[in-house]
């Protein structure tokens, strides 16, 4: 299959399916939803998932809670595999530093409530109490 990549500064693409071909997501409509929530900024300014992207912007990226600095390499209409998907951008080197310093901070940081399940016992309640000093 011919894969179209439009890289001319005039080629535009709406911002939900531009992340949905670059592969940022798995369906559109998950673009489009975080699109909605704010997750998704071309350059700093929040958007909307119809408006458009142009080849040369830069576009911020918020996937479950990493920050994707990319910009804007090529414009292709149609979701095509991995590779070709990748030529459509190439991420900022602070933003590559950004996201790898996290990703490292993540493998050596717990969470400190991954332990826990469900509520706590009696016992632990007294715990939690006796340590935020109510008595």
């Amino acid at each position: 299959m011919h894969y179209n990549i439009s890289t001319e500064p005039g080629a535009r693409l709406r911002i939900d399916k531009w992340l949905w071909t670059a592969r940022f997501f798995k369906t559109r409509s998950m673009a489009a939803d975080a699109v909605e929530k704010g997750r998704a900024r071309i350059g700093g300014a929040d958007v909307k998932p119809s408006k458009e992207v142009r080849v040369g912007d830069l576009v911020e990226i918020e996937i479950e809670q990493v920050l994707w600095q990319v910009k804007v390499l090529g414009i292709c209409e149609v979701r095509g595999p991995a590779p070709i998907a990748q030529t459509l951008y190439a991420e900022t080197e602070a933003g590559r530093e950004k996201r790898m310093a996290e990703a490292e901070r993540r493998k050596t940081y717990r969470e400190p409530a991954a332990a826990l399940q469900g509520r706590p016992t009696k016992r632990d309640r007294r715990i939690i109490d006796k340590l935020a000093g109510s008595d």
